[in-house]
């Protein structure tokens, strides 16, 4: 149980309405889930406790946890689930609580190494500027330029290359070519100076693939990445099984070959190491690595072991791939002590060549093998089917806090699956678990609409069918719509027959809306143009499911395609389900479920984000009304008022723009 609240209390006063929160924050207003979850955090830092908190949206989880953080008196790791809310815990939340309270404590910002402009890697690159083509050396030499002024490095920082420009991967290092100690620029590395920043600082914020990569290191006494600390906090807690997954399992891909192969070869002129077979030798893995991928053709996606091994070709090429590479390490074996550069390639290629020869090998019984397409890459994978027993090692590893902040981490007010999911379920005294409602007036706010008359989600022309659903709700809203779609194929078929029913439409203020389309900008220039806009609709899949803000009434009307169910077919999926079943479980109702429900509660938080905030959820999923879990998920969403009449949706449409356009500002 929390602390005893008295006039005293520190968290108390923080939070009073005219405390020092209060004081410095323009919109802060006291809210009695904020103050309750600050002091459930504070008593687990206190404790040395484990705490997971589900904090439904407008709660102010951010400061609920800040301020403890700053309070505790040791040092905390902050770990987020995306960069994007890693920028804004650093440079503004925690700056902005920590000057309310007044407290002397350093902070620090760490992210993964493919963050920072790698000073060695730059200028190799750049002294071989004639293999890349003129955008991407003119970015190059922004980069450049760019590290001559910063302190950081923090490629977040440099706004005149685009984030996705090929420029970014010959100017950053990796975890297989980073010299490390034995590096020329070691006195100008960003990455050594962030980590000694962190090493210094009393609460370091992190991300998750930062967190984990630390855990998978220490785990092979390979070192470490962070510092020890006495508490951690995750935020967007509901990623971790995902990204631990990742990181407790092992990879291998044919990029990371084409590139130890081309780095080689960079190595090897700078040294003047460059024999004919050394080079010879490296072309051929280059292009051995790349017909591997080539056997999928214009596929990519996941495959189980079974259709890897049933893909025509890749058994023999795969044994091609493994002859190659021995053959590649000879050769560079000879010449590796010709300069710390060859020697890190050689060390690069042992690592890989094990790699190769262990997801080959014999799978564990908690392992699987399978393999994933990308458009230019094939990656070798190996992942756990449970990574319950491996993380609560961790937990109880050290004495310290653990703190796990989402607004989707629970059904209902269970969170057992979580718990099962993460090992919280094998410690010896029980994790605390509490639900923080939003204290928004839902009922108010917002209408969740049913969609009914679709035909089976698995049918072909569904897709279509929800674009034909989802217009005249756009239509009467005028735009400010995400369409939130569970597949890349689904996103372009409701995108093409969004578009044509624009190019049909006679009204030409409706004809001239906006239509953007994921994948045709970054996340965040579509983010910011949907802002901008006012009026645009965004057709988009995963990524946009959740970390999104827009407040306000440029998105007045979210509308999902399905429930989010997982494909059956997805390689670690299928393997974990038949391993349920063979252990007598129900894997449907005991982790499919749970799972599709905690990310419909993320792609429905999209809509209100504040308290001026109104709008309309669309879920045109059939399933929700006509399947008994269906039932689940409807009282598992916030408690909007409900219809799944489309005239009732329409008039609550057409009343919402009309206020808005009235006042010219979302309505009260």
């Amino acid at each position: 149980m929390p602390e005893t609240q008295d006039e005293c209390h520190p968290i108390d006063a923080a939070f009073a309405a005219d405390g020092p929160l209060a004081e410095a924050t323009e919109h802060f207003r006291p809210r009695p889930q904020q103050l309750e979850m600050a002091h459930a955090v504070y008593h687990a830092l206190r404790e040395a406790g484990v705490l997971v908190a589900e904090a439904g949206t407008g709660t102010g989880k951010t400061f609920a946890y800040l301020v403890p953080a700053l309070l505790f008196g040791g040092r905390v790791i902050i770990s987020t689930g995306t960069k994007t809310l890693q920028d804004q815990i650093f440079n503004r939340d925690l700056p902005a609580v920590r000057d309310a309270l007044r407290v002397p404590v350093s902070i620090a910002l760490l992210k993964g190494r493919a963050n920072y402009v790698c000073p060695y890697w730059l200028a190799r690159h750049m002294n071989e500027s004639r293999f890349y083509g003129a955008a991407t050396v003119a970015d190059l030499r922004r980069i450049a330029r760019f590290m001559q002024t910063s302190k950081s490095g923090d490629k977040a920082e440099c706004a005149e290359v685009r984030e996705d420009s090929p420029a970014w991967s010959a100017a950053v290092s990796t975890r297989e070519n980073c010299l490390g100690q034995q590096c020329p620029n070691l006195e100008e590395c960003f990455v050594a100076k962030a980590r000694e920043r962190a090493r210094q600082a009393e609460v370091v914020v992190v991300n998750h693939h930062l967190f984990f990569a630390d855990l998978a290191l220490r785990s092979g006494g390979m070192g470490e990445l962070l510092p020890d600390c006495q508490a951690v906090v995750f935020d967007e807690a509901h990623q971790l099984g995902a990204i631990a997954s990742e990181f407790f399992g092992e990879s291998l891909s044919s990029a990371q070959l084409v590139e130890l192969a081309k780095d080689t070869r960079t190595e090897a002129t700078v040294a003047g190491a460059a024999s004919r077979e050394l080079v010879d030798v490296a072309r051929k893995l280059e292009q051995t690595a790349s017909d591997l991928r080539i056997l999928f053709h214009e596929q990519s996606g996941r495959f189980t072991e079974k259709e890897l091994f049933a893909t025509e070709g890749f058994a023999a090429s795969l044994k091609a791939l493994e002859e190659q590479l021995a053959a590649f390490m000879q050769a560079l074996e000879a010449q590796a002590e010709r300069s710390e550069g060859l020697a890190a390639c050689l060390a690069r290629g042992e690592d890989l060549h094990a790699r190769l020869a262990r997801w080959q090998a014999p799978q564990a019984g908690n392992l699987v093998r399978w393999g994933e397409c990308f458009a230019r890459s094939l990656s070798l994978r190996t992942t756990p089917l449970s990574i319950a027993e491996t993380f609560h090692a961790h937990l109880v590893r050290d004495r310290r806090a653990w703190v796990f902040a989402s607004a989707t981490l629970a059904v209902g007010e269970d969170f057992s699956h979580y718990c099962n999911e993460m090992g919280l379920n094998l410690l010896e005294t029980p994790a605390q678990t509490r639900v923080w409602g939003s204290p928004f007036s839902w009922r108010e706010q917002a209408v969740l609409y049913a969609a009914q008359g679709l035909p089976d989600p698995n049918d072909a022309a569904y897709p279509q069918a929800v674009a034909r659903a989802a217009w005249p709700l756009i239509r009467a809203m005028h735009g400010r719509a995400f369409v939130l779609c569970t597949s890349l194929r689904a996103m372009r078929t409701i995108h093409e027959t969004l578009a044509a029913c624009l190019r049909d439409e006679a009204d030409a203020e409706i004809a001239a809306l906006p239509l953007l389309l994921q994948g045709e900008a970054t996340k965040t220039e579509l983010l910011e143009r949907f802002r901008a806009l006012g009026n645009a609709i965004l057709v988009a899949s995963q990524s946009f499911w959740e970390g999104v803000d827009v407040p306000g009434e440029a998105l007045s009307l979210v509308i999902i395609d399905k429930l989010p169910f997982t494909p059956p077919d997805d390689p670690v999926l299928s393997a974990r389900i038949e391993r349920m079943r063979a252990e007598g479980g129900n894997p449907f109702m005991h982790y499919q479920l749970p799972r599709a429900i905690i990310q419909m509660k993320q792609g429905a938080g999209r809509l209100i984000r504040s308290e001026r905030d109104r709008g309309l959820l669309c879920i045109c999923d059939g399933r929700l009304l006509n399947k008994p879990y269906g039932a689940q998920i409807w009282r598992s969403l916030p408690p909007m008022r409900r219809t799944s009449r489309r005239e009732d949706a329409l008039g609550f449409l057409a009343g919402l723009r009309n206020t808005a356009d009235s006042d010219g500002q979302n309505p009260p």
